[in-house]
């Protein structure tokens, strides 16, 4: 018992100590954005890497998520003889969370995965205690920059998701299954409003900073060599993939009880 209970406290306290290590690099990784010196070619070099590379896998995924997802809402609205209710179904759903979500989640796997990678790599090599030793602090030079980055990107992907999506939604309802064209658009047009776009490109920004802190903690706290640079990149995808789905759930219920998403 005596065994047990020490375990138990050492793994609370290892959790706790965790904790703090992840918000510490929170902070002073915001904390840095505002604070000189700022370094723009950094800075544009991750928003490249973050958001123009990650194009081609939005746009894709986009497309396709809208196509399928009117395959499925009009077979449902079918049966119920509502079929020209499935664009603005479909649509309604890609701005509210679908869009924002999967944007996330695709640049998780792709530039979340890369930063606990890349960081990881540079700790266990002791590039990071060089940086150090030239007086460069890392949170300012390594966190920040990605933070940012990932934070105005994200967004920016989520509304690409959202448009492609919404054109796939239009080519597969209209052109492949035969929905009206005009009772398609104009379900749309009467039952989606700015404002769903908005609080679903304000909910990608918070999953753009939640991906990037986790990344970058991941890859700073690694330890192990190179298989530890494995679990940090395996673990960043997982937490920050669950912690976008949970986020999704309580930023939506929040929304909806303020009255700001009806």
């Amino acid at each position: 018992m005596v065994q047990l209970v020490e375990q138990l406290g050492a793994w609370m306290i290892g959790r706790v100590e965790e904790l703090g290590r992840f918000l510490r690099v929170m902070a002073l990784g915001v904390m840095w954005i505002f604070r000189p010196p700022w370094r723009p070619r950094e800075i544009m070099r991750q928003l490249e890497f973050v958001g123009v590379q990650s194009m081609s896998i939005i746009v894709i995924t986009g497309a396709f998520t809208g196509g399928v997802f009117t395959l499925q809402a009009e077979y449902g609205f079918g049966l119920f003889g509502a079929s020209s209710l499935t664009g603005s179904t479909v649509t309604l759903s890609l701005c509210r969370s679908i869009g924002p979500v999967f944007a996330a989640l695709m640049m998780t796997a792709r530039a979340g995965s890369s930063m606990a990678a890349e960081i990881g790599t540079m700790k266990v090599t002791e590039q990071i205690d060089a940086l150090e030793a030239m007086a460069v602090e890392p949170l300012e030079y390594l966190v920040a920059p990605r933070i940012l980055a990932s934070t105005v990107m994200g967004p920016l992907l989520a509304a690409c998701f959202t448009g492609v999506g919404v054109v796939g939604s239009y080519m597969v309802g209209v052109k492949l299954i035969g929905i009206n064209e005009g009772a398609f658009l104009d379900r749309i047009y009467w039952y989606n409003d700015p404002e769903d776009l908005l609080w679903g490109l304000g909910k990608a920004a918070v999953f753009g900073f939640v991906l990037a802190v986790v990344g970058c903690y991941k890859g700073l706290y690694v330890r192990g060599g190179a298989a530890g640079v494995g679990r940090a990149t395996t673990g960043a995808v997982v937490v920050s993939s669950v912690s976008i789905l949970v986020l999704d759930y309580f930023l939506t219920d929040f929304l909806m009880r303020m009255g700001w998403l009806t």
